[in-house]
């Protein structure tokens, strides 16, 4: 069941609006509240907007549920209600209450109500009859009120009775008949239950799988929750790589990532909503296997690997190895994903990633891509050229490498590595895109890859118009 679902039909709160059922429209956003894993004393909650159509019920616990209801409070409106009224932000109100609980997070997380920030947060919520302008008029507005509201006020009691919650010393079962939800509370208890349950659905945000099960209602006999194992929300850059748990969010990884590829900064932007991005899991990307997942380019470039688990065998695979056909994965039963791990940036390499998609925000690809070259005395020493949404899976471009390849950086290289990629790739055409287009916009990227980097030999001065 979902979030969405428990609400409406359970609860009969009905300010949360059923809109697409996909996450895209942000009508039925709500607002969850934990523990702040970032407060060593564990005296601050953590208040993140998630889209309640593609949660499951299961992933509430230890966690506060927070809906438009709640926010009225002795006869008043929220701080963030009445902005809305002021600046008449509301004309249906269909899409009303998600914005409001936006807003609601926003003013809760302290930001300040400047356009980026503002813009950012409400960046997966649409409306389709007021216009944008009064609403971020009401965003602008909460800078007038005081933050403190009777949630900071309950905020001791809330966190006493959340971390009473996550004191429970073994998984979180839930059962219906024959079907089974799982919540192991350790790396342990998660690959006992994956070998007794070899043919388990797991799960750890389900922004990928909830979309398909609200589609074609379609339902799941087991499903084993990830996101409750210490180990697998962990980031470490100790070693010689970057080691991502495989439930570490796309909010939580973001920092730590761009750390050491600010080259990053746009793609994670543009990787969805924030609803989608404080939910989403790097290891529910990659297991999902999408050829047009966003990240995935990436990954492959830098010569990420997976650190594969089953029980006590451990083993370290290429990310680029690990995609086999469309959806189709070097998984092995029985086996999870435990870590990304993403090696440290090497000084002379070149690297961007590019993502082109009908919507410059929340939309899925057309083509994304990642390149990363080496440099010697001005020749293309190595290549790693990396493009999802060409072929069923996201892959080198070997050809195009090849024409690179111990060439000077130069126009000439490109344009020769330009036409390799037609030896590389024959897209298809469906309604994103023509394949002919895909194929074009694919070269220009590569063209746009050596207009930005800081090392050709044409002395091209390049203006870029926003």
């Amino acid at each position: 069941m979902s979030v969405l679902d428990y609400l409406r039909e359970q609860l009969k709160r009905t300010g949360t609006k059923e809109g697409c059922g996909t996450g895209d429209c942000g009508a039925c956003t709500v607002v969850l509240a934990e523990v702040d894993p970032a407060d060593s004393n564990g005296s601050r909650l953590r208040y993140r907007t998630v889209n309640a159509c593609i949660t499951n019920l299961g992933s509430l616990h230890g966690r506060q549920l927070i809906t438009v209801e709640d926010l009225k409070h002795q006869g008043k409106l929220h701080p963030v209600q009445q902005v809305m009224v002021d600046s008449h932000g509301t004309q249906c109100g269909f899409c009303s209450p998600g914005f409001i609980m936006s807003l609601f997070a926003h003013f809760k997380s302290h930001l300040p109500g400047d356009s980026a920030t503002v813009m950012e947060s409400l960046g997966g919520n649409l409306c389709r009859c007021t216009g944008y302008r009064p609403i971020l008029d009401s965003a602008r507005e909460m800078d007038r009120y005081p933050r403190e509201d009777q949630f900071s006020a309950a905020q001791d009691a809330t966190i006493s009775q959340l971390q009473s919650l996550g004191q429970q010393p073994c998984a979180i079962e839930l059962t219906d008949g024959a079907k089974r939800y799982f919540a192991p509370r350790s790396i342990g208890e998660l690959c006992a239950l994956v070998a007794e349950y070899p043919g388990a659905t797991l799960i750890a945000g389900g922004t990928d799988l909830y979309p398909a099960l609200t589609q074609s209602l379609s339902e799941l006999d087991v499903m084993i929750a990830t996101t409750e194992v210490p180990e697998l929300r962990q980031v470490s850059d100790s070693g010689p790589a970057l080691e991502i748990g495989a439930a570490v969010s796309f909010s939580d990884l973001a920092q730590p990532l761009l750390r050491y590829y600010p080259e990053l900064d746009e793609m994670l932007k543009r990787f969805g909503s924030r609803q989608i991005r404080n939910q989403g899991t790097l290891g529910g990307h990659v297991a999902n296997a999408s050829p047009v997942g966003d990240l995935l380019p990436f990954l492959i470039a830098v010569s990420a690997k997976l650190k594969l688990r089953s029980g006590g065998q451990v083993r370290n695979l290429k990310v680029e190895d690990f995609f086999l056909e469309h959806r189709k994965t070097a998984l092995q039963r029985g086996e999870f994903i435990e870590s990304v791990l993403v090696p440290m940036p090497t000084p002379d390499s070149l690297l961007r990633v590019y993502k082109v998609s009908k919507r410059l925000y929340d939309d899925i690809s057309v083509t994304c891509a990642a390149f990363r070259v080496q440099l010697a005395q001005g020749v293309v020493s190595d290549a790693s050229i990396v493009f999802g949404g060409l072929d069923e899976i996201p892959r080198r471009a070997r050809a195009c490498e090849q024409a690179m390849l111990l060439k000077p950086w130069c126009p000439e290289t490109i344009e020769a590595a330009m036409a390799a990629l037609a030896e590389d790739f024959t897209p298809i055409s469906d309604f994103r895109a023509s394949a002919e287009y895909r194929m074009q916009a694919s070269c220009n990227l590569l063209q746009r890859f050596f207009l930005d980097t800081p090392d050709r030999t044409d002395h091209i001065r390049v203006t870029e118009y926003a």
